[in-house]
């Protein structure tokens, strides 16, 4: 059996790269809409109810009023946008968040994806939280850099225009100073904290891959757990899982012992190592003491954080293979 794939938005940094994985496959057919009638609601309404499953890349108000177009009871969407991340009536799409998700988005029929910041934060605290070693009302920050294929096409445009002076220089750039970001509330409610972290984020001059941190005082915490106490409950929760792994002790080990610029020195702890692909690596390093540690986690800000997720739960969503183009 093909199902039918409509992509709204397909032409948007995110679009672009869900139709580019979801190519020569048998499985799927990509329909598009007319060009000619691309300005027509009726024509999109149409799409939007004709096909099996719709993909929406999309601005947040964008995604609300196809959402609202929409009237069959049968076509499965997947929404890209902010808009209904924590909306208790849409399936949250980050597949290996429980033991239970991967069910919840496979029956799901409006199944909103995950932020790419979000999906390192989560990933690393959400499993502390649950397991007591992180309780929900502990004040925490996250500290993020990621390509500026992130900021989508006016920062991919600001950061390749050439000459520089048409566009800009900069090597690195913090932003979100209000302390405001969007994807706070999915990062406070899918953790399952009772307050929002303070989240640093910053773009640097690469175009793709992403590095989450979350740093931990491990002695202000209740029962001072050690490094080896997260990384055994780290450990547990992503055990057998295909896109979501955690680095050995032995190479944490052997990267705590690295130092920039030593001979032989290989740059394997790079945001970017992990791009083109569906995958997110996690790392825990702590101190001698054991008092404190450095919680790390690494995907593509375009792949696991953005199309190789929403591809993970279309084929959940469909019941094909869930590593189908991944």
């Amino acid at each position: 059996m093909t199902h039918t794939i409509f992509i709204d938005g397909e032409a948007g940094t995110t679009g672009l790269q869900i139709r580019e994985r979801l190519a020569g496959r048998s499985d799927l057919q990509v329909v598009s809409i007319d060009p000619a009638r691309r300005k027509d609601a009726d024509a999109r309404a149409e799409l939007l109810n004709g096909v099996d499953a719709v993909v929406l890349c999309l601005p947040d108000d964008a995604s609300r009023e196809a959402v609202g177009l929409i009237t069959s009871s049968t076509v499965k969407v997947v929404d890209a946008s902010t808009a209904y991340r924590t909306a208790p009536d849409w399936a949250y799409g980050f597949a290996e968040m429980s033991a239970t998700q991967r069910e919840t988005i496979g029956k799901a029929t409006r199944v909103s994806n995950p932020g790419c910041y979000p999906t390192g934060f989560i990933a690393l605290v959400r499993p502390l939280v649950a397991a007591g070693l992180i309780p929900a009302d502990f004040p925490l920050t996250v500290n993020a850099i990621s390509g500026y294929s992130g900021g989508g096409k006016g920062l991919i445009g600001e950061f390749e225009s050439q000459p520089a002076a048409t566009g800009t220089d900069d090597a690195f750039r913090a932003y979100g100073l209000t302390l405001a970001h969007k994807h706070l509330p999915e990062m406070q409610i899918h953790s399952g904290l009772a307050h929002p972290p303070v989240f640093a984020p910053s773009v640097g001059r690469f175009a793709q891959g992403m590095l989450v941190e979350v740093p931990l005082q491990l002695w202000a915490m209740p029962g001072a757990p050690s490094p080896r106490d997260l990384y055994d409950a780290l450990a547990r929760a992503y055990a057998g899982e295909r896109f979501v792994e955690l680095a050995s002790l032995t190479e944490t080990a052997e990267l705590q012992s690295v130092r920039a610029g030593a001979a032989g020195y290989v740059p394997a702890f790079d945001p970017q190592s992990l791009n083109g692909s569906n995958r997110m690596r996690l790392f825990v390093f702590g101190n001698a003491a054991g008092t404190q540690a450095r919680l790390v986690a690494i995907l593509d800000n375009l792949g696991k954080g953005a199309s190789g997720a929403a591809v993970q739960n279309l084929n959940l969503m469909l019941g094909l293979p869930e590593e189908a183009g991944l």
